[in-house]
């Protein structure tokens, strides 16, 4: 099972996303369909939170999207804080520490800084959201049985 951490862009561009092929719209219903398991720390949902307010996001969607955070996601301690190689933007730290502690398979983001990371943690897969998207439907479509 994928065990994936998304960067807070992911949210808010599924937030504000009017499309309903949106990439980024696609890997939260995903998730929802509980084809990947969304890691989170308490940071990261105060981040996703703060960012979503702070993007125009309406009070209901952010706190829907909350709801199905405390529901559906795995809440990751952070236990082990020590990196072999920090990233160059200290807002990421939040996301590499839950990567990290929770034994991510995935990490999604936009974020040059982040993706750049995988050199250093090659066990974890620094992805932008198609091919992320891509990795989800080859996973799932083997997983069906044929006609």
């Amino acid at each position: 099972m994928i065990r994936g951490v998304l960067d807070t862009n992911i949210a808010v561009a599924a937030g504000k996303s009017q499309s309903p092929t949106s990439p980024n719209r696609e890997i939260i219903d995903l998730w929802l369909q509980g084809q990947f398991t969304l890691l989170i720390s308490k940071d990261i949902a105060a981040e996703y939170a703060i960012k979503l307010r702070d993007r125009g996001i309406d009070t209901h969607t952010i706190l829907a999207f909350l709801r199905h955070l405390a529901l559906f996601a795995e809440i990751v301690e952070i236990k082990y804080f020590h990196f072999r190689h920090y990233p160059i933007d200290e807002n990421d730290i939040a996301f590499l520490l839950c990567a990290v502690n929770g034994n991510a398979s995935h990490l999604v983001s936009y974020d040059p800084h982040l993706l750049d990371l995988d050199i250093h943690y090659p066990e974890i897969d620094f992805l932008p959201p198609i091919p992320f998207l891509q990795t989800l439907r080859q996973i799932h479509s083997t997983d069906r049985p044929l006609p």
